[in-house]
This record gives structure tokens, C-alpha cells and sequence, in this order.
């Protein structure tokens, strides 16, 4: 199966009140173990990558032709959309230009005027490719892959200003923070979340920094119009720990030191585990 845009399946997601996952990926492993979990439950999934592993994996045209063929051969029948993460201008043009089929372009730390001019431009070039159009309104807090929000709310009438732009969907900061968690965290504004979609109508809403929110929160922010959900931080820590305590144990015994492939085995595990049980909570198993 091809790679497809995400417009369908956020569009399935929010008038079915459940969300699709989106799970960044570094490496073929972690492609490997997020697609293989994604066809077993028979869920859609949306693979995120950012610009730092995009560069990593020496660039978006070997990352699109990695995931296709492995597609491919992994016999993978569920949707699956291939999505720049939190993309910069000149990004979007690279991963339009590498195959994916799907972008964000994150405006949001610039002027709401600029950040409604290029996304305009965007969504007439991705309309014309058939590609799903991510934007944001709202600084998303904390780091991620040197992406770095204070966390601000997002401004309603802003929001539908992109919105009415006719992008695919609109990531709207409501609080939400990457990375883990601080304890003090006042959690998600759904005032804000309410008014946005209030102001955006049937538009699907993205939600990021996954990782830590608590599950009673998420399910609220579902039926609000969140209609995908990103993952990252939960899925690197999974991975570290495992693989920490596979070397921490000593299954080196012969000598011969570790077989790469045995030593990602039990991060790539860590990693399927992960994805199950957030597809579990975000209510997309058998929605493919």
C-alpha cells in the first residue's frame, strides 16, 4: 500500500471520536516496530519525522523511500502517512519534494501575518500534490529536537485564521508541553480548546506533546476534536531503558561483543509496547 495523505483518516478519526497516533521515527528499527504494531491492531498510523532525524538518516528522500519499500515488504495494508514534524519554510519543500504525503509547517513563531502568508502558500501547493497540511497556532513548550516553545496559549481568532486558509489540520497550543511532564504542570487548558473549536468548526485538531498526559485528559481533548495525538519522548525513553537493561545484563557472554541486532531487539519491544498502548487509549485499533 502507498503512502497517504492523513486527510481521510483525521477526518474518520474526528467524527468517529477517536485519534490517530502520530510516533516520530530515527531510525528503520523503530520504522520497522511502529508499522509492524500499527498493521497488528489494524490502525492507521502517522510516522513523524523531524528535521534533526531527517538529517540523521542522511536526508527526506532516504527516509520516504525507506518507508515506502518497507511498506512493501512488510505487506502493510493500514493507512500510513509520512509527516515532517514541526517543519520549518524551506522544509516543507524538501519533504514535498522527498514523497512524503504529509507536512507541518510550524508558523507559530512567527507574526500571526507572516505565519497566515506562508501557510497560505503551502496549502495551494499541497492541494495541487494531494498532501495533508499541518499548521500551528501557539507555541507548543519545552525542547524538542531543537524545536523550543514557551508553551503559550493559542489566540482563537488566530486559529481560525489559519484555519479558514484550508490546511488539514491545526495544532493549537492548549498547555501542552514536550518532553516529560514538570510536576507543577497546571495541565491542558480545555477552555482554550473549546474556544478554538468553537472557532474552527469541524476542523481536526492536533494535540502534541503526547507523552505523560494523563489518560482521563486525552480522552477529554478527543472529544473536543482532537483528532491526532504525537508521541515521541515516551517512545525514546522506552527504548533506552530497555536497551539499558540488556547490556546492564550481560549478554555478551561470548566474547564476541553485541550483535547490533540482538541489542535493539529489546528497545524495539519497548517501542512496540508503547504504540499498543497508546492506540489503545486513543481508541484507534480496528480503525483502519
Amino acid at each position: 500500500m502507498a503512502l497517504v495523505s492523513a486527510k481521510e483518516m483525521l477526518e474518520k478519526a474526528r467524527d468517529g471520536k477517536y485519534a490517530v497516533g502520530q510516533f516520530n521515527i530515527n531510525n528503520l528499527e523503530w520504522t520497522k516496530s511502529i508499522l509492524q504494531t500499527a498493521q497488528e491492531l489494524n490502525s492507521p498510523v502517522i510516522l513523524g519525522v523531524s528535521e534533526g532525524a531527517g538529517k540523521y538518516m542522511t536526508g527526506f528522500k532516504t527516509v520516504a523511500n525507506m518507508v515506502s519499500a518497507m511498506i512493501d515488504e512488510l505487506k502493510i495494508t493500514v493507512p500510513v502517512a509520512l509527516h515532517l514534524d514541526h517543519g520549518t519554510y524551506e522544509g516543507c519543500y524538501k519533504c514535498i519534494e522527498a514523497g512524503f504525503s504529509s507536512i507541518m509547517f510550524d508558523g507559530s513563531h512567527f507574526p500571526i501575518e507572516e505565519n497566515v502568508a506562508k501557510t497560505k502558500e503551502l496549502v495551494a501547493v499541497c492541494n495541487e500534490k494531494g498532501i495533508s497540511l499541518e499548521a500551528e497556532v501557539g507555541a507548543i513548550g519545552g525542547e524538542e529536537d531543537g524545536v523550543v516553545g514557551k508553551g503559550e496559549c493559542a489566540n482563537p481568532d488566530e486559529c481560525k485564521k489559519i484555519a479558514d486558509l484550508g490546511v488539514t489540520m491545526l495544532a493549537a497550543g492548549i498547555g501542552n508541553i514536550h518532553g516529560k511532564y514538570p510536576a507543577d504542570w497546571a495541565g491542558l487548558s480545555f477552555e482554550t480548546l473549546e474556544a478554538v473549536k468553537n472557532k474552527v468548526g469541524k476542523m481536526p485538531l492536533v494535540l502534541h506533546g503526547g507523552t505523560g498526559i494523563p489518560t482521563e485528559m486525552i480522552k477529554k481533548a478527543i472529544s473536543l476534536g482532537v483528532a491526532k495525538i504525537n508521541v515521541n519522548t515516551e517512545c525514546q525513553l522506552a527504548f533506552q531503558e530497555a536497551t539499558r537493561k540488556y547490556i546492564e545484563e550481560g549478554k555478551d557472554l561470548q566474547g564476541k561483543g553485541f550483535d547490533p541486532r540482538k541489542l535493539l531487539a529489546p528497545g524495539c519491544q519497548a517501542i512496540k509496547e508503547t504504540v499498543k498502548e497508546k492506540m489503545e487509549i486513543f481508541g484507534s485499533i480496528n480503525k483502519a
